[in-house]
């Protein structure tokens, strides 16, 4: 059986986290693998508190389970600390891992901060590098790039910038843009309508068209990437990875939860 592995942070909900990446690795027939970054105090509307993992247990974690178990894809999703980015970077190298798919989680979907100062500078140094695919919302791609994202050619802008940094495929999702005008310039974006997930493997860009669900849905984010790694532990490709990761989401939150006081929690 192949076999993915999670490196990220804890959600008490399910919803998004660790817990989330495991059910999506079972249910596409991946056995589940899962190291923790850090604890959170959450529910479906907010964030109160986090508690980074120590480094050294970090790292204790991620021998005690490779020297055993090796995985067949690894993703990682919340990476509070500088030191659990190099914790990460040294595992990869040192036990020569491959498919390594980041969600370069920034904030939550409730608006707190998901990472320490000075993260995503090393994301870009350390792990981006490493990566099979990169997978960051629109909001962490103008983050990262430092490319204000209007339209899909600023999504496309972004994608050549995030490629620099090293990654074999950089798939930036959540395009939905409102259609705007501007004297002299036309119509600049398309409707909201539909949602734009792009592709980019430094030759060609790829555009995954869908439908856009209305409603709020926690972990959306995790779901996807979690999806994308559990289809390359597969031997899958990272197009069709992508294609079945977003009819896979799209199904999860056509069938998502109303079980909370907040978002609904993707049926995964």
């Amino acid at each position: 059986m192949k076999v993915a592995l999670t490196i990220a942070g804890s959600d008490p909900t399910g919803g998004a986290g660790l817990q989330a990446d495991i059910r999506v690795f079972n249910h596409l027939g991946v056995y589940g693998l899962s190291a923790i970054s850090a604890l959170t105090a959450q529910n479906s509307y907010e964030v109160s508190g986090i508690l980074k993992v120590d480094d050294l247990f970090l790292e204790k974690q991620l021998n005690t389970l490779i020297n055993d178990i090796r995985p067949d894809a690894i993703k990682t999703g919340m990476l509070f600390s500088i030191d659990a980015v190099r914790v990460v970077a040294k595992i990869i190298k040192g036990y020569e891992l491959e498919n390594l798919v980041i969600d370069p989680v920034t904030i939550s979907s409730t608006g707190m901060s998901l990472m320490e100062n000075g993260v995503l500078d090393a994301l870009k140094e350390e792990l981006f590098p490493l990566a099979k695919v990169i997978t960051p919302n629109i909001y962490e791609a103008t983050a990262i790039s430092g490319i204000n994202i209007m339209d899909e050619k600023d999504m496309e802008r972004a994608a050549a910038e995030l490629k620099n940094f090293g990654p074999e495929t950089v798939i930036i999702t959540g395009g939905h843009f409102e259609e705007v005008r501007s004297q002299g310039s036309g119509v600049r974006s398309k409707s909201t309508e539909e949602t734009l997930d792009l592709v980019y493997d430094g030759e060609k860009f790829h555009r995954i068209r869908g439908k856009k669900i209305k409603g709020e849905y926690h972990g959306t984010g995790c779901a996807f990437s979690a999806a994308i790694t559990a289809c390359l532990a597969k031997g899958i490709s990272v197009i069709s990875a992508t294609k079945k990761a977003k009819e896979f989401v799209d199904i999860a939150i056509k069938n998502a939860y109303s079980i909370g006081k907040g978002m609904r929690l993707l049926n995964v």
